[in-house]
This record gives structure tokens, C-alpha cells and sequence, in this order.
């Protein structure tokens, strides 16, 4: 698994991730929240499968 997701895109996903999981405890306390789970595991992984598939890389360097 290389990394496909640069440092910006990385920096969006982790806030996006965090900002939709404090609707869980702040906001209209939804379970809807959970969804930035998987914006923030992907700015932890650096990895993106949907990237993966349509060839998609970020992060500036194919050989990472």
C-alpha cells in the first residue's frame, strides 16, 4: 500500500474527520458523525482506496 494522499489533502480530511465526529457529542448528537471516521483513518493512513482505483496521487511522489 504506497501512500497516495499529500500533505494539504491530509490536512483537509483530518479536519473534515474530526469536525463531522464532534457533531456525535456537540451538534444534533446523530450518529450521522461517525462518517468522518473515514476522512480522518484516511488522513492516518495516508492511503485512499477510491485514489487507488482511479489512479489519483496527491502527495506529489509516485514512489512513496
Amino acid at each position: 500500500m504506497t501512500t497516495n494522499i499529500g500533505t494539504i489533502d491530509r490536512a483537509v480530511r483530518a479536519i473534515v474527520g474530526i469536525a463531522l465526529i464532534s457533531l456525535v457529542f456537540v451538534g444534533p448528537h446523530t450518529a450521522w458523525g461517525w462518517v468522518g471516521l473515514i476522512p480522518l483513518g484516511t488522513a492516518l493512513v495516508g492511503w485512499c482506496p477510491p485514489y487507488a482505483i482511479f489512479g489519483i496521487n496527491t502527495c506529489g511522489t509516485s514512489n512513496r
